[in-house]
């Protein structure tokens, strides 16, 4: 019999007969998708078919029913598209259902390996040692190279550990992207050697199919410190297969761009600590960017500790990575920001640095109150 790995599934229902007819309609669906009668006896029905193994009213009080399933590892086939096929497939059109947790199997510790750096590996490339990292982006889109490198240098000098394109920088006429790759990584190496820091910039890599891993190629070649991608526009399994190449080894940020959808139903989708936090660690990113509470997208302070302790919670192998929330940051919130998050944090502050007068002093602000 092979290893089972389990989901667990919040399934609005009125009673337990109807949470339990929903349950089972989901080991069918997401396995065998066929009628129960016609389930093949034997190695079908015994291992690839989909089991419930509990089913419990849910305690967090919403109308409905938490259930969990199990599914065999060869089910997934060494598949990592597979894998999330299972967990969600086609079950994941019908209303009223929302991925809670997943519960790995040893065969999916061994195909989803998780980060190459994790946060440790982001702390050892800025040089900090246990203290929260920094990052900020470059932007508008519309600015020329030449102005974006000037705000990476500035962001560089003054203190901050990554400088990240904004998501919405690709491949436009006003900056094309090696172009802008080139000078922002020699600015914010000028920058690093007039104050003696560390650090690293981030270029989006996001873009066609064809270009994301020779864009990934040309980013380590060029000197950047980390890569940014969004995976919900990209791909899933695109992220896992950067993230599991020999032959590039530089750290991985996520962008939430088109990911939304996924979390912001109360009963379709995905919890926020399972999408944010467990599934792209199982891809391989080193820092997740995600909505800060009170800022402008709306996730509430415990959806947000949720993602940060799903990033790093003992998944029997993968590294933890850094939980990178941004949106609406500002300088008084960073005493906030602390107490919530502690120090195993990224913390994303673009637009409040870049309304200053001053940059470099803005960034020098911040790294004094964020580290005292």
């Amino acid at each position: 019999m092979a290893p089972r790995f389990t989901v667990t599934y919040f399934i609005r229902a009125g009673d337990a007969a109807e949470a339990k007819g929903r349950a089972l309609d989901i080991a069918l669906e997401q396995t065998v998708e066929i009628p129960r009668t016609a389930v093949p006896k034997g190695y079908v029905e015994d291992e690839i078919l989909g089991r419930l193994e509990m089913l419990e009213k849910d305690p967090a009080g919403r109308a409905g029913y938490l259930a969990t399933i199990s599914y065999s590892e060869d089910d997934v086939g060494g598949d990592f598209l597979q894998f999330l096929n299972i967990v969600f497939g086609n079950s994941s059109i019908k209303p009223g259902l929302k991925v809670e947790d997943i519960d790995l199997s040893p065969g999916l510790l061994g195909l989803c390996q998780g980060p190459r750096h994790g946060i440790a590996g982001l702390r050892a490339r800025a040089g900090i040692g246990e203290n929260p990292l920094l990052m900020s982006a470059i932007k508008p889109v519309g600015l020329s190279a030449a102005k974006l490198a000037r705000l990476a240098h500035d962001f560089a000098l003054g203190g901050m550990h990554f400088v990240k394109d904004d998501h919405g920088l690709v491949d436009q006429k006003t900056s094309p992207f090696e172009e802008r790759l080139k000078a922002c990584v020699e600015a914010v190496g000028e920058a690093n050697a007039k104050s003696g820091g560390k650090t690293s910039f981030v270029p989006n890599i996001t873009g066609p199919a064809p270009s994301i891993i020779e864009r990934a190629r040309q980013a380590q070649e060029a000197g950047a410190g980390a890569v940014m991608i969004a995976p919900a526009l990209t791909g899933y399994d695109v992220v896992r297969t950067l993230a599991a190449d020999p032959d590039f080894l530089l750290p991985i940020v996520s962008h939430p761009a088109f990911a939304g959808a996924n979390v912001v139903s109360p009963d379709c989708g995905f919890s926020h600590r399972t999408f944010f936090g467990t599934l792209h660690r199982l891809m391989g990113v080193d820092a997740v960017i995600y909505p800060n509470f009170g800022g402008r997208f709306g996730f509430t302070r415990e959806e947000c500790l949720s993602i940060a302790k799903a990033c790093a919670a003992d998944l029997g192998g993968p590294r933890a990575i850094a939980a990178a929330p941004g949106g609406g940051m500002t300088f008084a919130r960073v005493p906030e920001m602390r107490e919530a998050y502690g120090k195993d944090v990224m913390y994303l502050i673009g637009g409040a640095l870049l309304q200053e007068p001053n940059l470099v002093d803005a960034c020098r602000r911040l790294v004094a109150i964020v580290q005292s």
